[in-house]
């Protein structure tokens, strides 16, 4: 989350292991139209290029947080600032995966495309 807020791409794909992925949505969507996710530092970059860059910043509220082993499901909204002075809220379930050297191996996100549009407005 502190990647994603500071703009630090780089950072944020070296949290990965070499064969992580993110879905996020999971399932098709505008990002990833077939819905089989994003594998790997390149096409994860290649997924910050698409949605995380476009946004003029975020702000992650979670509240809650369910750890297992090595995988943990937060439970939040992040909300996406966006050009032209508008925000919208992501309600979801964020599902994350590592592996035994802690580098993220998945990356889960439950939320849907619809309901998040319900919430554009201007600031």
């Amino acid at each position: 989350m502190e990647a994603v807020v500071a703009g630090a791409k780089e950072k944020w794909i070296s949290l990965f292991a070499p064969d992580g992925s993110v879905e996020d949505p999971v399932g098709p969507s505008p990002f990833d139209p077939e819905g089989v996710g994003h594998h790997g530092h390149e096409a994860i970059g290649a997924f910050w290029d698409k949605a995380i860059a476009l946004a003029e910043g975020f702000d992650f509220t979670m509240t809650d947080s369910f750890a297992n082993g090595l995988e943990c499901a937060n439970v939040g909204t992040i909300t996406i600032h966006l050009p032209g002075g508008n925000l919208m809220d992501t309600d979801g379930v964020f599902v994350y995966r590592i592996n035994e050297d802690g580098l993220i191996r998945s990356v889960r996100a439950h939320w849907e495309m619809e309901r998040a549009m319900g919430t554009l407005r201007a600031k």
